[in-house]
């Protein structure tokens, strides 16, 4: 079905957890507080790879040579959705469609694999999979595009929803989409898990949206959904696999895709990871993997009607696992200081950059913050602000290097690793200096430049969610007169640490202004 046809809702539902785009110095298009919420991890994982190599770019590291030819497979069937109402996803803010884009909703159906995998998975990512038994399903997808083909830049960014809160959520897109709609790039959200279509238990509830966790979309909107079915999160992979391939063989926009990306936060990137190490080999569908905020483990396969059970599963991991280095298709890690040595604990599963691989750690960041809870981290009791920092333009800058690297061209910079201090074989802690503030990793101005600490740290409230959002607290006025001057003193160097940051590739020069606008001067009186 041509994925580019005529139907075009544009959209506006109070069943959309909140309405409308804030703007602002905190608040930008934002996602729910669904994305909020992976904490619970997973398994780990096995696999065939393709070879590794390429060019030397301007970087110093290689940039990936072109993969073979993805190898034909089963495609999904892609067919609009003509029932009243709008589209259901966790979105916080942005809900409505952008200027000069069109949204189209299908259901997508077919016959998924499953996959047969060794147990325990291999902490080296190398894993081989193989199939194992298939089962019919029925999801729902979600592409925005541009309206003019013209306008089509040629990329596709399929994003696996995250599921965290228990209903389907788009963290990405709500990082990404002034980059996307800027460059004139599709995104293609896929319901890809169980629990978002079918329902199940919520991992970690979210203030706000009671009304809609654990139900799925077959129960939130019967007329619109009700005729969805997942056969479980084993054939999620394939069902990935078979969205992209659909949107790939059709003209998206009137035009030729050139390029497919996969992205995903959270739960989503705990499972693009499993996907990458085990699936990737076997289909090669992606030409680069955004993998946003991981865990140190991975999705776990689980068997037919199952979901994969991450907290069970996060428990029983043997060992942190890296992602496989044999592959010629490349992968961007961005992760956050509270990814890092919260309880995700990415940094067991810390490894070098390579021609195929980059990770970047960001001081002063949360696993979510304001900018993806919008006006929903109000309803948060964690006992002091959430993180405010800007995360999303470290995303987006990453976002676009990715694509660049994907097509061929240089590679993304490499980062700093966060600095951490170790005690007695415990779980590493961030290092902070005389202010609070976190040391090393990619430092964005209002981190190398700050007024208030930015931290990965939860405040006084540890709950779960709590810990995964990080925290903002004020540096005292008496201690802000020994670091600067005067408020012309703050400004002069807050404005040099945007354009440093532009430099170094972690700022694209279009989000300069949206950089400028986290400086506080008045705080220097």
């Amino acid at each position: 079905m041509h994925i580019g046809g005529s139907h075009t809702r544009t959209f506006r539902s109070s069943r959309l957890v909140m309405p409308d785009r804030i703007r602002g110095r905190r608040h930008g298009a934002a996602t729910a507080a669904v994305t909020v919420v992976v904490s619970l991890l997973a398994g780990s994982g096995c696999s065939t790879g393709e070879s590794k190599g390429a060019a030397t770019t301007s970087t110093g590291l290689a940039a990936p040579k072109p993969a073979p030819a993805s190898p034909d497979g089963p495609v999904a069937e892609l067919t609009p959705i003509e029932a009243a109402g709008g589209p259901f996803i966790g979105s916080a803010v942005g809900v409505d469609v952008p200027d000069g884009y069109r949204q189209t909703e299908y259901t997508a159906s077919g016959e998924a694999t499953g996959y047969e995998a060794p147990d325990p998975l291999p902490a080296d990512g190398e894993w081989t999979f193989r199939p194992e038994g298939s089962a019919a399903y029925r999801t729902r997808v979600l592409v925005r595009r541009p309206e003019d083909p013209e306008a089509f830049s040629g990329t596709v960014v399929v994003e696996w929803l995250n599921v965290s809160a228990g209903l389907d959520a788009n963290p990405e897109y709500a990082s990404f989409e002034e980059e996307i709609v800027r460059r004139g790039d599709a995104w293609v959200g896929v319901s890809a898990q169980l629990i978002g279509v079918n329902g199940g238990p919520v991992l970690v509830p979210v203030p706000g949206v009671d009304a809609f966790t654990g139900k799925g979309l077959r129960s939130i909107d019967p007329v619109r959904y009700g005729t969805l079915d997942h056969p479980g999160d084993g054939y999620a992979f394939d069902i990935f696999t078979q969205v992209a391939r659909a949107v790939r063989d059709v003209d998206i926009a009137g035009a030729t895709v050139d390029q497919m990306l996969a992205a995903g936060e959270s739960q989503s990137a705990i499972a693009l990871t499993t996907y990458y190490n085990g699936v990737q080999p076997l289909t090669r569908t992606f030409d680069g993997f955004f993998i946003h905020s991981r865990a140190f483990a991975a999705l776990p396969v689980v068997g037919p009607g199952e979901m994969a059970d991450l907290a069970g599963s996060m428990a029983k991991v043997p060992h942190a696992v890296v992602l496989r280095g044999d592959l010629a298709t490349p992968v961007l890690e961005l992760q956050s200081e509270a990814d890092v040595t919260g309880v995700l604990r990415s940094i067991e599963a810390r490894q070098s950059d390579s021609e195929t691989f980059r990770l970047w750690e960001v001081a002063g960041t949360a696993h979510a913050d304001q900018h993806l809870l919008g006006p929903m981290a109000d309803l948060l009791d964690c006992g002091s602000p959430v993180n405010s920092g800007p995360m999303h333009l470290v995303a987006k800058a990453g976002y676009a290097a990715l694509k660049t690297w994907a097509a061929g061209g240089d590679a993304p910079p490499t980062a700093p690793r966060l600095a951490t201090d170790e005690a007695g074989g415990a779980t590493p802690t961030q290092r902070r200096n005389a202010a609070g503030v976190g040391e090393g990793g990619i430092r964005t101005p209002p981190v190398e430049v700050p007024v208030e600490v930015l931290s990965g740290a939860p405040g006084p409230n540890s709950s779960l969610i709590c810990q995964l959002m990080g925290s903002t607290t004020p540096i005292p006025p008496e201690q802000l007169a020994t670091m600067y001057t005067s408020a012309a003193d703050y400004q002069r160097r807050f404005d040099a640490a945007v354009e440093a940051t532009v430099d170094a590739g972690f700022l694209l020069a279009e989000d300069r202004a949206a950089m400028a606008a986290f400086a506080s001067p008045e705080r220097l009186g």
